[in-house]
């Protein structure tokens, strides 16, 4: 009786190579076996490839679902912040003289705005924070970095960086990138309690039609390569295959979130490239971000910081948020902050009061609303009514960072939830604009 196996054999020229081996009976003659082996390694190279890119794949497809439902998450997580920091404002501005309760308020402002940095954590984990990309030379930012690094990681800490020649400009939001360097510098740290080296290094790398077609979610284009390297502990493969997974930690409980690698994974991928892991326990530990290469001749949207608060004169601002809690607090704070008020909740409401009213100096909107038209969709047809009506954008939907490409030039987009502090200082800029 025959029989068929595979198995690992070395041939005459020392080459170790996967066979197919088939063992036929001869039943003529004296008999015995007729012995077939193929070389299979080609298919065998080709069946691990397959597994690999299945498995990439169901990753990926996972950190995608993990994503949308930690979005979906920060944004109602988001919404009821909004409402509490809101009324704790409100609160704060009517017991200015009770200091025991001022202490009692500023503990929980304290709590929420940690929750607000929560928030933040996830939407950058789900690929939904606001970016603003640039055109970045990486020489100069790991340079900066590098005085940086050497004064938060310690003098047990070697770092040396390092940039390839005629380095080509990356596109990415460059304080995002740098919290995402420090964020791995200091997992790096963390991996080397007795001290070693910390290696960072940028070059460009361009991937192949065919390089591209073997991982999930990898797009053929020029690359420019950060690789971060440390001498630590590594990982195992277990650890490494969850290692970029919201709240997933080996720390001990309360010395890390274990969002650090999530907000990495998120910000790179929104950045249209993709990160690497490489891990070997007692060896240490390569993250390498591939992030894509500028095209100079283009710009993105501005979203421009705001510096000075101000109280209003009675000017009329029309507040548009379907969340109703949310815009009774931001009328109630910008009546007390000396401005007049209109409301809608959709953008069919907020035009038929643009209709009636034409003395709105402010048109203050949600991005994201009910009913098929955002908030750009009101301010562009309002614009075309009154070329001179004043915006303000707000937001702290997930899809932001989507919602934020199809900003018009100029626009000011402030992040929800805000402080009333805040929502006084970007009113008055862009009733200045």
């Amino acid at each position: 009786e025959g029989k068929t196996f595979e198995e690992m054999r070395t041939y005459g020229d020392g080459v170790e190579r996967w066979a197919n081996v088939n063992y036929v009976p001869v039943t003529e003659g004296a008999g015995g076996y007729l012995v077939v082996v193929a070389d299979i390694t080609g298919r065998k190279r080709s069946e691990r490839r397959l597994r690999e890119h299945e498995e990439q794949l169901r990753q990926s497809q996972k950190m995608e679902v993990v994503g949308q439902l930690t979005g979906g998450i920060a944004h109602d997580f988001n919404n009821l912040l909004g409402v509490v920091l809101g009324n704790l404002d409100l609160l704060d501005g009517m017991l200015p003289d009770h200091p025991d309760a001022q202490r009692v308020l500023r503990r929980a402002i304290d709590a929420v705005e940690r929750g607000g940095s929560l928030t933040r954590q996830l939407l950058a984990f789900s690929r939904k924070q606001m970016l603003q990309p640039r055109a970045i030379q990486l020489e100069t930012l790991l340079t900066e970095l590098a005085h940086l690094l050497r004064r938060s990681l310690g003098e047990s800490v070697e770092i040396e960086t390092t940039a390839s020649d005629d380095l080509w400009p990356c596109l990415a939001d460059p304080s995002q990138l740098e919290t995402a360097i420090l964020n791995l510098a200091l997992n790096a740290r963390d991996a080397m309690p007795k001290g070693g080296s910390l290696r960072i290094t940028a070059e460009n790398f361009a991937i192949g039609a065919a390089d591209a077609a073997q991982f999930a979610e990898v797009r053929a284009g020029d690359y420019i390569q950060v690789s971060i390297s440390d001498s630590g502990v590594g990982m195992p493969p277990d650890v490494a295959a969850r290692a970029f997974e919201p709240f997933f930690t080996t720390k001990e409980v309360g010395k890390g979130s274990g969002l650090g690698l999530s907000m990495v994974y998120g910000f790179v991928k929104q950045s249209g490239g993709h990160v690497r892991l490489y891990s070997e326990p007692g060896i240490g530990t390569t993250v390498k971000l591939f992030l894509p290469r500028a095209d100079t001749a283009s710009a993105p949207a501005r979203v421009r910081a705001v510096e000075t608060p101000a109280f209003g004169g009675g000017e009329l601002v029309l507040v548009v948020e379907d969340n109703i809690p949310l815009r009774q607090i931001a009328v109630t704070t910008l009546e007390k902050l000396g401005y007049d008020t209109a409301e809608a909740g959709t953008a069919d409401e907020a035009l038929a009061v643009l209709e009636c009213e034409s003395d709105v100096a402010l048109l203050f909107t949600d991005i994201v609303l009910p009913g098929g038209r955002n908030g750009f969709d009101i301010a562009a047809e309002a614009r075309l009514r009154n070329p001179e009506l004043k915006v303000l954008f707000a937001s702290g939907h997930p899809n932001i960072g989507e919602a934020a490409h199809g900003a018009p030039d100029g626009a000011i987009i402030m992040p929800k939830p805000f402080r009333a502090a805040d929502l006084a200082r970007y009113i008055k800029a862009a009733l200045a604009d």
